[in-house]
């Protein structure tokens, strides 16, 4: 005969309290990384890759991500840090930049893009990036139906951006999502955007973030890349 033993109910609330204090402690510690990243790019800091190259393997390669990040990314940087050098825009951030990106040099416009969009980019990937936190949930269900609408609008978004270009998931000012996609380095954040608000997902369609593994099979890379989405920091910057 099985003998049942009950916990003490302190036992419960304490267990309970620090299953809390953990969530609490991670959320936390997502919320400093994710200001520590928006605090280096508005010092006009290169970013450092916040994983190794083959860390997003089999899902996107080992020499895409090493060619992506260190030629490209780096690229786009040095050519926008030389396109602000010794004007106003130094002193400005990147958000204020882009709120003005129709009156700037299409060299602001074009590296400033590059500079920022590649960082979310990198920063919204990880294996095992967990689910969507509670909030992010709802505001995803509210605006699109389901998880699976959202995959498909953002997908599509993606798949139909003709030439180079982004699929953003982003949030307007009064914090409903929407999906937009973006030609060439532009984002949601610039004067320029037929949509505008701040982006929490960016997926970049240029042939370069994937050619090499799918060759011209946009759709392919773009189902891998529902494997690697980071919504542990989605859910922080939507928060």
């Amino acid at each position: 005969m099985a003998v049942m033993f009950a916990l003490p109910f302190g036992a419960i609330a304490q267990d309970s309290s620090e299953t809390n204090r953990e969530k609490d402690n991670t959320k936390n510690e997502i919320n400093s990384k994710t200001q520590k990243s928006m605090n280096t790019l508005n010092k006009f800091e290169f970013p450092q890759l916040p994983y190794a190259y083959d860390a997003l393997e089999p899902f996107i390669d080992k020499m895409t991500m090493e060619i992506h990040y260190s030629k490209h990314h780096k690229a786009y940087f040095d050519n926008f840090v030389a396109a602000i050098k010794g004007k106003e825009m130094e002193s400005m951030s990147m958000e204020q930049i882009f709120a003005n990106i129709s009156d700037l040099p299409a060299a602001v416009r074009n590296n400033g893009g590059g500079f920022y969009n590649h960082h979310l980019y990198w920063g919204n990937m990880r294996v095992n990036g967990g689910k969507p936190s509670a909030k992010l949930e709802a505001a995803i269900v509210k605006a699109f139906g389901s998880m699976e609408e959202l995959k498909k609008q953002f997908s599509d978004a993606g798949k139909t951006r003709f030439g180079s270009g982004w699929a953003w998931l982003s949030k307007d000012d009064k914090g409903n999502l929407f999906v937009s996609s973006t030609p060439n380095q532009d984002n949601p954040l610039m004067s320029v955007a037929e949509k505008k608000g701040t982006p929490i997902l960016a997926m970049d369609v240029w042939e370069h973030a994937y050619y090499l593994k799918y060759q011209n099979k946009r759709p392919d890379y773009i189902e891998a890349f529902w494997n690697v989405i980071n919504w542990e920091e989605i859910s922080a910057r939507f928060e």
